[in-house]
């Protein structure tokens, strides 16, 4: 008995210990510090204790055993955001059904993937790994830091970020349901209506257990509980605001239509991604409080994406909507400081509100702004370090910092970088791309639900 005694805490101990995130101490000296929300301060240092910034200021002394990193001449801002990512996870789509709230990527993250440390590698230290756009209803997604080099995923979790679910409307959904498998969605129309039919019984069900709650404290009360349903517990939690959506739109009037429906229900959280249209309709977005992560000049690539511009983004954020850049895609995830310098071209933003688009607006979009997004004293240790600055075409990042902790650093970057490596493993170095990299990245996984000659046709 004794030894299982000792065999059950030594297991509690390893538990604990393998979801234990590191925090590191730094001193960054000399930089011109962009802070995003309260200017630029010229030959700053930041100091870093415990993965959180603890002082910003000039000539700080390093505290021994402290690494100094020397940052002259360079630029020191907050970790880029990515808002709209499928990096890290090994599920993408549950498109079996076109409402699949109760699925999660925190069960299927992928600590060993080479993207990860490729994106550190663009500046990047958070994203929102997220479910596809085949269901009119997704999964929910996960906020995880780039802590590349852990083997646990549960370390990649941003512990404590609010939960977010993805929403879809328009043609993917109608060609994974009704095109592919010939049930609700086949239209726009169906879009709304299979939304509107999931939040009035999941309202119903959330109705039911509060009766049932209630008349339990009755005394001689003897009525059966409420089938449980992990479904309509999601969907509840949404409808109180628990969960933020983000949702996949294209077109202004499905983004309008998804207003409507959130004002209907009274849901007051939700992200659009994507939105090209946006800004035919970013005064009713700005009205309504719902944000935009938008691509910077991507568009065309399939016939409901035909109308875009490349000033969306500005438009958005001179109505006050409060707007990101996100990539969608692996490589673009590593240029999304560069993304943000188009809207300088097209739009004339300034440095603070083009940058604030892949840093402080993209965490308020996931709730988790109070933490990272700027650098200001009490956020996490997040930092890129600049060569030339991030806006200009010249701009590279030169180190990486996670929760106080070099994770990429251009200088000592080696050949390969795997976590595991397969020696046996063949590589044709005549495969200058993957045969499926022209495919829309949100139907990732999907592809066995739709018939391949229409899937053929339609990507085209």
């Amino acid at each position: 008995m004794k030894k299982l005694i000792t065999l059950f805490f030594s297991s509690l101990v390893l538990v604990s210990a393998m979801a234990q995130v590191d925090k590191g101490n730094m001193l960054i000296k000399n930089g011109t510090v962009i802070t995003i929300t309260k200017g630029n301060l010229e030959q700053t240092d930041v100091l870093i204790k415990d993965g959180k910034i603890a002082q910003i200021a000039k000539n700080i002394q390093a505290p021994a055993g402290v690494r100094v990193i020397d940052a002259t001449g360079h630029f020191v801002m907050p970790g880029i955001i990515d808002a709209h990512s499928h990096i890290a996870i090994d599920g993408i789509n549950e498109g079996t059904n076109p409402i699949t709230p109760e699925v999660s990527e925190e069960d299927v993250i992928n600590p060993f993937q080479i993207g990860i440390y490729r994106a550190l590698g663009g500046g990047i230290t958070t994203v929102h790994a997220m479910h596809g756009s085949a269901n009119a209803i997704g999964g929910q997604c996960e906020t995880i830091k780039l802590r590349y080099g852990t083997f646990d995923p549960e370390a990649l979790k941003m512990e404590g970020a609010p939960r977010t679910i993805k929403f879809a409307l328009g043609e993917n959904p109608t060609r994974s349901h009704g095109e592919g498998s010939g049930i609700v969605p086949r239209t726009r129309m169906g879009v709304e209506f299979v939304i509107r039919q999931a939040f009035s019984e999941a309202k119903e069900y959330a109705e039911a257990w509060s009766k049932y709650n209630k008349n339990k404290l009755i005394k001689g009360f003897r009525g059966a509980p409420p089938a449980y349903s992990y479904r309509h517990e999601v969907l509840s939690d949404i409808l109180n605001d628990k969960i933020i959506i983000h949702c996949h739109s294209y077109r202004a009037d499905e983004i309008y239509m998804m207003l409507k429906v959130c004002k209907d229900f009274g849901i007051k959280r939700i992200v659009f991604q994507h939105v090209n249209e946006g800004f035919k309709v970013a005064p009713e977005l700005a009205a309504q409080g719902a944000m935009a992560s938008v691509f910077s000049d991507w568009w065309a690539y399939k016939f409901e994406v035909y109308y875009s511009t490349a000033y969306n983004a500005a438009i958005l954020t001179r109505n006050g909507v409060v707007t990101s850049i996100n990539s969608d895609d692996a490589e673009m995830m590593r240029h999304l400081y560069h993304e943000a310098g188009k809207t300088q071209k097209y739009g004339a933003l300034t440095d603070e509100e083009a940058l604030a688009l892949i840093t402080i607006n993209p965490a308020k979009q996931l709730g988790i702004d109070n933490r990272v997004g700027s650098l200001e004293v009490g956020k996490e240790g997040d930092v890129v370090i600049f060569k030339n600055h991030p806006l200009s075409i010249y701009g590279v990042p030169m180190y990486t910092i996670v929760d106080g902790i070099v994770r990429f650093d251009r200088e000592k970057d080696p050949d390969d970088m795997r976590l595991v490596v397969d020696p046996k493993q063949t590589i044709d170095n005549a495969m200058l791309r993957d045969k499926n990299s022209d495919l829309d990245h949100c139907m990732e996984g999907a592809e066995f639900i739709l018939d391949s000659e229409l899937f053929n046709d339609n990507k085209k």
